[in-house]
């Protein structure tokens, strides 16, 4: 009996595939994939580090909302002209259902957050840009805001810092989001006639109008690490020009290397950092 068993043809299982099954190796709920190192991280640990991989300390992105918790003093933040929304100034196809799409996504009214707070118990004015919302870009409203924000802080003689995170100028407001940049870029002017300090925060990433205007007009102009800055985007600038870039073109730490920034700080830091730079100053 046994011989005959030995001797019988094989029989094997047969596994039928799901057509509509993804190969994912991690679960997004519970991990994430680190797009410098690669790594798959427990998404939990990658949050409590503030949104920084805990391996290579690529620092992902981070909502407005978040970076005002982490700059400012729990309990202080009073945010300004919050009720601010965007109109389609020129009957712009589809902007209006932009608008709306986005502000159900984030559960904010544009892209950004302007307010005053206090920072390690130092009085300062904070307009902190959201990526999320139509790439961070900048309309009539965003320039708006930034513009009152710190015409608030000339009235009162306070510090102001802004954060930017912007993919530049909003195209569905032509030529209007572009005069957003002389309009802050003279409000600033009036800040320093006041002597009164504004800090430039770069963060992944400051590109486009945001980059030849207001974030580059800073004091002082500080950077996370491996954050994009540039004007017109590496792809572009190289298809101009038909020569290769130089590697990390770009970068936060190529242009602190060319004298275009003056610090690159860790998000962990940050607070600390902006905390002696306001005593230095005499705040």
């Amino acid at each position: 009996m046994i011989k005959k068993l030995l001797n019988k043809e094989k029989e094997y299982a047969k596994v039928s595939i799901n057509k509509n099954f993804k190969n994912k190796s991690v679960d997004d709920k519970f991990w994430i994939k680190c797009s410098s190192c690669n790594n798959d991280i427990f998404k939990k640990e990658v949050e409590e580090n503030l949104n920084v991989c805990p391996k290579c300390n690529y620092h992902f992105k981070f909502s407005a909302r978040e970076r005002i918790d982490l700059l400012i003093d729990e309990g202080t933040f009073v945010e300004l002209d919050k009720d601010l929304t965007s109109i389609n100034i020129l009957n712009f196809p589809e902007y209006e259902e932009k608008i709306d799409k986005y502000s159900k996504k984030t559960k904010e009214k544009e892209a950004v957050i302007t307010g005053y707070g206090k920072l390690c118990g130092i009085d300062v004015v904070l307009c902190v840009m959201n990526p999320d919302f139509m790439m961070g870009s900048m309309g009539a409203i965003v320039g708006e805001k930034i513009t009152k924000g710190i015409e608030y802080a000339i009235e009162n003689q306070l510090p102001v810092m802004i954060v930017s995170a912007s993919g530049g100028a909003r195209m569905q407001e032509g030529i209007i989001s572009l005069m957003q940049m002389a309009k802050i870029s003279q409000v600033l002017k009036k800040l320093s006639d006041n002597n009164l300090l504004y800090i430039s925060i770069l963060t992944d990433p400051t590109t486009g109008g945001v980059t030849a205007s207001f974030a580059m007009l800073g004091d002082l102009i500080i950077a996370e690490p491996n954050a994009l800055i540039g004007f017109a985007g590496p792809r572009v600038i190289k298809q101009t020009i038909k020569q290769d870039l130089p590697e990390g073109f770009q970068k936060s730490e190529f242009l602190l290397e060319h004298g275009f920034i003056d610090l690159i700080v860790d998000r962990k830091d940050m607070k600390n950092k902006l905390y002696k730079i306001l005593k230095i100053h005499g705040y």
